[in-house]
């Protein structure tokens, strides 16, 4: 299989790359560095059956070259982080919604399967948990930018299903919950490289709010095999699919395992929402997948425990 992946110098692009190489597949990367980075795919370069170009999907020449080149389109391309949401809006919304536009356009020229990454912030402010594919999506009003994010992502979904309704272009749309891992920076507001750097340097750890917000994290690993497996599932095209883990923590109790497992003695304070991002900001009390959907289709079981995940990224970022 030739695989396109737009946002392949990213987190979770890059740990897909190498799961692609691993399995024989040969992987086309197409990147602007925007918030990937090179330094995550620089162990595959020279690679016989690696490509990467440094260019944005609004290349739309070559974006149509690489996608007539490929049997199928990973399109993780995307503004990512509640950081970067907050202080670019218009950023977030033309890179999601055009860049997804563009993607689907030319690979419905040659019928090309594409997989839409998608995530758990559709689900908005809904207390119905944990959240089914079916469940209704509950955002917050458009003067508060927060939700510009969520909103640009629904509409991704609105235009992939859309296309496969009315002109029969395979696509998969996964909803990622808190996908974390080795190389993921903390750079654009990610919560566990973010403690974990605050611990090994036995700085505060700052939990925004009181802490009591929980979520359920997945490791990288564990997402991008089952990405991988619905690939091949043909029940899974024009279907909208959650993926993630369900061992839900408070994000008081994640800062007190991060300094626990860390060995550091920070102490853990508590910033509030209006200094941490901007006045009003709102948050999801609660973040966790119904994963019945996922388990039934192919059989998915996460792997790694949180304490898993806490100690494989201290250990990345020792050695970092």
């Amino acid at each position: 299989m030739r695989a396109l992946i737009t946002g392949g110098a990213g987190f979770i692009g890059s740990h897909l790359s190498e799961a692609l190489l691993d399995a024989g597949h040969h992987v086309l990367v197409l990147d602007n560095l925007s918030t990937g980075s090179i330094d995550n795919i620089s162990h595959l370069k020279g690679q016989p059956r690696f490509e990467y170009f440094i260019d944005s999907v609004d290349n739309e020449p070559l974006l149509a070259e690489l996608v007539d080149r490929s049997d199928v389109v990973f399109h993780l391309a995307a503004a990512v982080g509640v950081k970067l949401i907050v202080e670019q809006p218009v950023h977030t919304i033309e890179t999601n919604v055009h860049g997804t536009e563009v993607v689907l356009k030319h690979a419905n020229k040659k019928k090309k399967l594409v997989i839409i990454a998608s995530t758990s912030e559709v689900y908005g402010k809904s207390t119905d948990v944990p959240f089914r594919e079916d469940s209704d999506l509950v955002l917050g009003p458009t003067p508060k930018h927060r939700w510009a994010y969520a909103c640009s992502k629904a509409i991704d979904e609105f235009l992939a299903l859309a296309y496969w309704k009315e002109r029969k272009l395979p696509v998969i749309i996964v909803r990622f919950f808190n996908t974390v891992g080795p190389r993921q920076t903390g750079q654009y507001g990610m919560v566990i490289p973010n403690f974990v750097c605050q611990a090994l340097a036995n700085q505060p750890i700052t939990v925004f709010g009181d802490g009591t917000q929980s979520r359920a994290f997945a490791h990288v690993h564990d997402v991008v095999g089952a990405v991988l497996k619905l690939v091949g599932e043909p029940a899974a095209v024009g279907q909208v699919i959650n993926i993630g883990n369900t061992e839900e923590v408070s994000m008081r109790e994640l800062a007190e395992r991060v300094r626990e497992l860390s060995g550091s003695t920070s102490p853990v304070t508590f910033v509030p929402y209006d200094q941490a991002y901007e006045a009003g900001f709102e948050d999801m009390p609660r973040r966790v997948p119904d994963l019945t959907k996922v388990k039934a289709m192919i059989g998915y079981e996460p792997r790694h425990s949180l304490d898993d995940i806490l100690v494989q990224v201290i250990e990345y970022f020792r050695k970092k």
